[in-house]
């Protein structure tokens, strides 16, 4: 389907379908219009909605307004059966409601080609409350996190989840955990690691932080390496810091003040970066710093060997 003709489509289906019903007066004439109406819909996208399985013939009775809604959401890019999946509210939600919704986040900025994503991440924002759940959302960046409203839009494709949490029950608690540990760059919070605000302060921050200070880190020590790599927070304890630091401790031979340095070592890929370049390493009986081990580029790595005497 042309780019065009999807675009009126859509607008047909998400953004005119909110309009009051017809008087009595012209009902027999708005009657006969959507009947012609209603036969043009059903050729156009006649090819995308069979390929749905919401549309095979045991789906038969299913109404127009839950075909056009699963349309609209297709025609947006969302994966419909994903989304109604995933947010079963979906199935009684309007195409006015689901129109509001979009039409408050254009108002804060938010683009029509950033959807797709934001929706298919969040399905759940499509059945959400303007007022108690988006709206507060919005207020928090701009209050608590000094984000001007033109930014907005950066900040949400960055962070879709932003838009799924409870600003009193996730986002402030974990901004207020966050700068107790020390987190003083609301912009980078913002526009950088803002998946640590959607990230439980129970659940996934505690835990990750106790981690570390297992490893025999002190705790102040721990709080300085996620203050310098913030992606230890979000990092797997069993996919990765456990396997990681066991190759670091055990294979590699390094002592725990070589990681607190460089922290960044849980965020390189342990069988394609971190095996591959200490074997070679070790193959060439060279020493090489673990930060230049790991950050430098193949053609870098070659030459590194070659000035710490590799050949």
């Amino acid at each position: 389907m042309p780019l065009t003709a999807a675009a009126a489509l859509q607008s047909s289906l998400c953004f005119s379908s909110h309009n009051p019903p017809p008087s009595s007066s012209t009902a027999s004439n708005s009657q006969a219009l959507n009947t012609s109406t209603n036969t043009q819909l059903a050729a156009k996208p006649k090819s995308l909605l069979q390929k749905h399985p919401l549309y095979t013939p045991t789906h038969t009775k299913l109404s127009l307004q839950f075909k056009e809604k699963i349309l609209c959401l297709e025609i947006m890019g969302v994966d419909a059966g994903k989304a109604l999946s995933q947010n079963p509210s979906l199935h009684t939600a309007s195409l006015h409601a689901i129109h509001s919704i979009i039409s408050f986040l254009q108002s804060k900025g938010i683009h029509q080609k950033d959807l797709p994503k934001i929706f298919g991440m969040c399905p759940n924002i499509l059945t959400s409350s303007i007022k108690s759940d988006l709206n507060p959302v919005f207020i928090f960046l701009s209050e608590d996190l000094k984000v001007p409203e033109h930014s907005f839009r950066k900040v949400i494709n960055k962070c879709p989840r932003l838009l799924a949490c409870s600003v009193i029950d996730q986002l402030k608690p974990a901004l207020f955990y966050l700068q107790r540990l020390g987190f003083k760059d609301l912009a980078a919070l913002a526009y950088h690691d803002s998946v640590l605000l959607v990230s439980s302060v129970e659940k996934t921050l505690i835990p990750k932080l106790e981690f570390l200070q297992s490893l025999g880190f002190p705790r102040d020590e721990a709080v300085g390496m996620v203050l310098r790599c913030p992606g230890l927070l979000t990092f797997s304890i069993e996919n990765n810091f456990k396997p990681k630091f066991e190759y670091f401790s055990v294979d590699m031979g390094k002592k725990l003040e070589e990681l607190k340095q460089f922290p960044q070592y849980f965020a390189f890929s342990l069988e394609k970066r971190i095996k591959p370049r200490h074997m070679e390493v070790v193959q060439r009986g060279v020493e090489v710093p673990l930060p230049l081990m790991l950050k430098s580029t193949d053609d870098e790595f070659r030459e590194l060997l070659r000035e710490f005497g590799g050949g």
